[in-house]
């Protein structure tokens, strides 16, 4: 069933846990993370990151991943990640989807506050829950090096920051990274709680993929309610293509599409397991 991202946030806080939200730029990764989500009969959040757009179209893969939702039999949001300008958010609106993430963090303060506003009215016309980013982590969405380095959030900016756009979750840069970790990542999960009990939003891990489990657990008690993850969920469908290719002579494509599907699956159940605290 559809929900936006309010609803879907609420049922995390209720149950002092957190949604796993999963970029799905083709039809393979929807069907893993929402047959992941069946399951184990929890809500889950799919998104779009606007840097898949040459990848994966807005306008093509967006009606998709709303029908989809739809059609689950668990509570789905259907979510965009990363969105760095309005116009494309309005498109995402006007699609369906039920959540958004406008991403000023490269932006000076002032311009990000102001953009974020914007999101903030836009989104309230299509009963839309908006998330926004403070600060900024070590790399950007895609992985790349951040040239400026983490800027870790200030827990009395936060403050300000959400009192001031309405935003209905944010997502505090605190260590994480996005991409594939060259070492293991040193979190500051106090600074999570504080800005958790500043601010009392839900607050989002951005760079969720190759936390350990113990960071997962620590960082959902002391306030992450939305866990963003994506980068190993692909590496396990990657791996488990070249593992049927070096194993035996495949002729078809679905073949290759249906190995990646479930390892994928299994890897987001094995995430969705631990954000739900199963």
């Amino acid at each position: 069933m559809l929900v936006n991202l309010v609803e879907i946030l609420k049922l995390a806080e209720e149950k002092k846990c957190a949604v796993g939200a999963f970029n799905t730029p083709n039809w393979e990764c929807i069907l893993a993370v929402i047959d992941a989500a069946e399951k184990l009969n929890v809500p889950v959040i799919i998104s779009h990151a606007q840097l898949h757009e040459e990848v994966s179209p807005l306008a093509k893969i967006g009606p998709i991943m709303v029908e989809a939702a739809k059609r689950a039999k668990v509570p789905v949001c259907v979510h965009l990640d990363h969105c760095e300008t309005l116009d494309y958010m309005a498109q995402a609106l006007e699609i369906g989807f039920t959540g958004v993430m406008y991403d000023g963090s490269t932006l000076p303060y002032e311009e990000n506050l102001e953009n974020t506003k914007k999101a903030v009215a836009m989104a309230k016309n299509y009963s839309c829950g908006v998330e926004a980013e403070l600060g900024a982590l070590a790399s950007r969405e895609g992985g790349a090096d951040n040239a400026s380095g983490p800027v870790y959030t200030d827990p009395d900016e936060a403050v300000a920051f959400c009192r001031e756009t309405g935003i209905d979750a944010l997502a505090p840069s605190f260590g994480t990274a996005h991409g594939i970790y060259k070492a293991k990542p040193v979190l500051d999960l106090d600074r999570v709680k504080v800005i958790s009990e500043k601010t009392g939003l839900p607050l989002v891990m951005h760079g969720g993929s190759g936390v350990s489990p113990e960071d997962y657990r620590t960082g959902i008690a002391n306030g992450l309610r939305k866990i963003n993850y994506y980068s190993y969920m692909s590496k396990a469908g990657t791996q488990a293509v070249k593992k049927l290719l070096a194993k035996e002579d495949v002729t078809f494509f679905h073949d290759l599409a249906l190995a990646a599907q479930k390892a994928m699956e299994a890897d987001a159940e094995k995430a969705m397991r631990v954000f739900a605290g199963l």
